[in-house]
Formats: structure tokens, sequence, C-alpha cells
């Protein structure tokens, strides 16, 4: 396990599915956690679970997230770990609804999938840079397979979660080429069995399973599985890793769809 001691982290996105785990595989492993998610009640619930302190958020709120940042460092002294994880689909492919539901559904996904994800590494580097003994930390940015290979029902999912692809490459190089320790890097996930799947199986009964045969593994991840890639783009383990991508997806990109 990486030994993450002495960090501190802030985790969007905290109150359920990889976004709890990642709380607690990071606590487990020794960091500091500061979570964040619009749910009070399962965020505060969770980060009492395992000793981590809490605030609701809207990431999709720019003017918030340098606030959110100040309180993580004045709780703990720095900050070393951004988990962009919060996001949200919006359902709505490219010609279903009128104009108005349509664009309304496009806004909002994309200020929360990526400008929320663009201005947390912003409010992060920012904090990374003032660390006590120099500029220091590691961004990890969530993604979706889907950034690869697109849903026809979400344009803006898709759409969006393609962007923190190359948010992440960019802020890597950025960072790289500014001389700063700060590495950026993105987990692709595959299907996750999380609250949000559990519930459309129950519109939607099979779904699951038909969901579950898109990996050559015929079943879906646990959020852990997807919170140790995390933790390890996280650690010291990996310092010349930085605009990378890292499938935990069961192999469902590596197989050509007609097997």
């Amino acid at each position: 396990m990486p030994d993450l001691s002495g960090k501190v982290a802030i985790v969007t996105g905290c109150a359920s599915g990889i976004g709890a785990a990642t709380v607690r595989r990071l606590r487990a492993d020794g960091a500091e956690v500061f979570g964040t998610d619009l749910d009070p009640d399962g965020g505060t619930a969770l980060c009492a679970e395992v000793g981590a302190r809490f605030a609701v958020q809207d990431v999709s709120d720019r003017a918030l997230w340098p606030q959110i940042v100040a309180r993580a460092v004045e709780a703990f002294g720095r900050l070393d770990i951004l988990v962009n994880n919060a996001g949200m689909v919006s359902g709505a492919g490219i010609g279903d609804h009128d104009d108005a539901a349509m664009f309304a559904a496009w806004d909002k996904v994309l200020a929360v999938n990526l400008t929320g994800t663009m201005a947390g590494c912003r409010a992060a580097i920012a904090a990374m840079r003032a660390n006590p003994g120099g500029a220091k930390g590691a961004i990890v940015n969530i993604a979706s397979t889907t950034a690869i290979a697109p849903l026809p029902t979400d344009v803006g999912y898709s759409a969006s979660k393609a962007a923190v692809r190359a948010l992440s490459k960019s802020v890597a190089t950025w960072c790289a080429q500014a001389g700063l320790a700060i590495r950026c890097n993105t987990v692709i996930p595959g299907a996750t069995m999380t609250g949000i799947l559990a519930a459309a199986e129950v519109q939607m009964p099979g779904l699951i399973a038909a969901v579950a045969k898109t990996s050559p593994l015929n079943r879906l991840a646990d959020p852990s599985e997807t919170a140790a890639a995390i933790a390890f783009l996280a650690s010291d383990e990996c310092p010349f890793m930085t605009g990378a991508e890292m499938l935990v997806d069961g192999a469902a990109l590596s197989i050509h769809p007609g097997f």
C-alpha cells in the first residue's frame, strides 16, 4: 500500500461511489482528508466514519474553490493531493429534447465535469506552490471510458470527460515546464458498481448484467478498485508519472466489440 502519511488530500464527490472509496483508501494509507460533496448528510457521515473533514461544495462554483482549498490548508497546514472526482451525467443525446432543455443539460454537465475540474486544478496548484518545503503535489482527475468510446445517449458527459483527458495533460505539462514538482494524471474508470447504477437498475431491470458484459471480466468494478489506482497516482511511488492515463476498465477498451 502507498504510504501517504503526512499528506493532505481534497476529494470531491466524496459522499458515495468512487469518491467515498477514495476517502476511505487515502485515510487508510495515512493521509489527512478534506472531503466535499453536495450531499451534506452522506458526506458528513462518511467523513465522520473515517476521521476526515467535510464541507458542502458545488464544484461548478468557481468562486468557492479558493475558499475550499484555504479551509483544507487551514485545517492541516498544506495541500498535497487533489482528487477531482465530482461529476454528473446529462442524460441527453444530441437530438434529444428541445433546444432549451438540451443546452441547459449541456451547460450544467460541462460546468461540473470540466470547468469544476479546471477550477480545482487552478486552486490546488496555487496552494501546492506555497507548501512548506517547496512546491509539490499530485492532482488526479477522474475521466471515464466514455471519453474514449462515447455514449450516443449522453453527448455532454462524453464530451466533458474527453476534455478532462486533455485538461490533465495541459496541467501536467504546464507544471513541468514551470519547474514545479506538481503532477497531474487521469484515471479512466470503466463500469463501476455505484449508487447511480443501482438506482438505474430499478428503472431498467437487467441493466447491471448488461453493463457487466462490456468487460471481458464479465463484472463491474468495485469502487475500491478505482480508489487503489487513485492512491497510487497520489503517492510518491511514481514521481516520473505525469500527464498519464490509467485505465481501470476490466479490459473493456482492449477487446474488439465483436468478441
